[in-house]
């Protein structure tokens, strides 16, 4: 009697409907940032929560495989997460949220929003900029300063080449792994959109804006503009590596890029998106970098680089809490229209042209 009951269950339970898995969450936009200071909300801000608070990114979606939780608004439709530090970190918590099937995000833009030092000759802290090009700043051969040959401007020489800047480049399909050029309509757009954010300014940036009296960009109150980005997981500073940055920038794109914000994970995000596009997982030409300038690169006339570098960390940077303010009040505003015209951006992402 037992056993024709249970073969009756399980036949039962053969023909009932398998109960249905929950449905993806499809976020409109996935904010990435970089670092979290302590608590997402609450306390002393890092990159991740102005928007939380503020995007009320109230959810909290456990992703064990990456660097931190998954924060989300009630409807999924934005998501952010903070990658970690540095380009592998990027890569990897980038990769564990793309691979996850609790994720559908084949329609999904992406907007890095996080803080940079700043080219003085090109931009002030507080300054927003949105980059075409982000190029890779880590792969490459080094020979310490103390050993380059005499002529050499600098002992970082591009792989598989045997000088700096070594010409023919290697090819285009070669530099895949180097230079990542975004889709240049919708970073027009995305700059358009936001070119006349106002943006927050104190008495402490003045002061510190005030030192490089050789640069006129560098004394401006704080704008949005245009400048790609140099994505190198050493925090470097100076003059010298300044002028290697912009060097490195213009080699690898052959010229068309100009470097302006130097961080330490945008390629590996970038790659991360590359990757799980292959796989069908992303669309790549949906992203979108912006940094904002928390500090100058390099000292000003007269300074040294050990001055300039020892005043500018975590917490003391020149223009820290402005720069985290600038990447939400810019960001958002791409992140809000987004939203909003989705029945249009769903489908074709908006571009415009450059003037």
């Amino acid at each position: 009697m037992k056993t024709r009951a249970l073969h009756l269950l399980l036949a039962l339970g053969a023909a009932a409907p398998a109960l249905a898995a929950d449905a993806p969450i499809r976020p409109k936009v996935v904010v990435v940032t970089m670092f979290e200071n302590g608590a997402d909300t609450g306390d002393t801000p890092g990159e991740l929560q102005l928007w939380v608070e503020r995007e009320k990114l109230d959810r909290v979606i456990p992703l064990p495989a990456a660097y931190h939780d998954v924060r989300a608004n009630a409807d999924g439709s934005v998501i952010a997460i903070v990658t970690g530090v540095g380009n592998t970190n990027a890569a990897a918590s980038v990769m564990a949220l793309g691979l996850d099937p609790r994720f559908d995000l084949r329609r999904s833009y992406w907007l890095v929003a996080g803080i940079a030092g700043i080219d003085p000759a090109d931009g002030s802290i507080g300054s927003a900029a949105w980059a075409r090009f982000v190029v890779e700043g880590d792969l490459a051969h080094e020979i310490d300063a103390r050993e380059i040959p005499a002529g050499w401007p600098t002992g970082y020489v591009p792989l598989r080449k045997s000088e700096p800047y070594e010409q023919p480049r290697l090819p285009e399909d070669r530099l895949a792994d180097t230079v990542f050029a975004l889709e240049p309509g919708l970073v027009e757009w995305a700059y358009q959109l936001t070119k006349d954010t106002p943006l927050a300014d104190n008495e402490q940036m003045t002061q510190r804006r005030g030192f490089y009296t050789d640069l006129p960009a560098a004394r401006r109150p704080p704008f949005v503009l245009k400048g790609d980005n140099l994505a190198a997981s050493t925090y470097w500073h100076g003059r010298l590596l300044n002028q290697w940055a912009n060097d490195w920038v213009a080699y690898h794109t052959g010229g068309r890029g100009n470097y302006v914000t130097t961080a330490m994970e945008d390629t590996g995000t970038l790659r991360a998106l590359a990757n799980l596009a292959k796989a069908g997982k992303a669309d790549a030409t949906r992203a979108l970098v912006l940094r904002t300038a928390s500090n100058f690169d390099m000292q000003w006339p007269g300074g040294s680089a050990a001055e300039s570098l020892g005043g500018e960390k975590l917490g003391l940077y020149s223009a820290y809490l402005p720069s985290l303010e600038a990447a939400h009040a810019v960001g958002r505003r791409v992140v809000h229209a987004l939203v909003a015209d989705w029945d249009r951006y769903e489908h074709e992402p908006p571009r415009a042209a450059a003037p």
